[in-house]
């Protein structure tokens, strides 16, 4: 039983049962990873969202991808694409071209703005996951994404 958790959210029972015990853990880890995440990325002026939705698109290159594709590779679900696609226009960030050839394909493709503001966060985000990760050892790391990829692959998709 993980006493740290038990004691930290001043639980007075144990879990029900390991499951129980583990899938709080990771909701708590998760959260915790979150909100630092968050309040990191706020100092620059952008969501973590915003964050994941600049680092899709470098990584498309120079073409951009079309708004259906960017919500397909987002880390986390995001109902509403379109406005944070607009908002991220509204600040530079990103532009959005009708295609000449499809008028149905609008590619959303990084500004100067946002390539560099993506680029200048590689080292500070770098620096906040080893200090996040940094104390486990290699094979710890390895471990535990092991364990979460096999507890993604038995999640039913939507």
């Amino acid at each position: 039983m993980s006493i740290a958790l038990q004691t930290e959210i001043q639980q007075q029972r144990p879990f029900r049962s390991l499951e129980e015990e583990a899938a709080l853990n990771l909701y708590r880890t998760a959260q915790l990873l979150a909100d630092r995440d968050e309040a990191r990325l706020r100092e620059y002026g952008l969501t973590p969202t915003q964050y994941n939705i600049l680092r899709i698109l470098r990584g498309a290159g120079d073409g951009g991808l079309r708004r259906i594709e960017t919500r397909e590779r987002l880390l986390t679900r995001m109902p509403d694409v379109t406005r944070l696609l607009d908002r991220m226009e509204d600040m530079g960030l990103v532009t959005r071209v009708r295609s000449t050839t499809d008028r149905r394909c609008v590619p959303t493709a990084l500004t100067g703005k946002g390539r560099a503001l993506v680029d200048s966060l590689d080292e500070p985000v770098a620096a906040m996951q080893h200090a996040q990760f940094g104390h486990l050892t290699p094979g710890q790391l390895h471990s535990l994404i092991e364990i979460l990829s096999l507890i993604q692959v038995r999640l039913p998709r939507e």
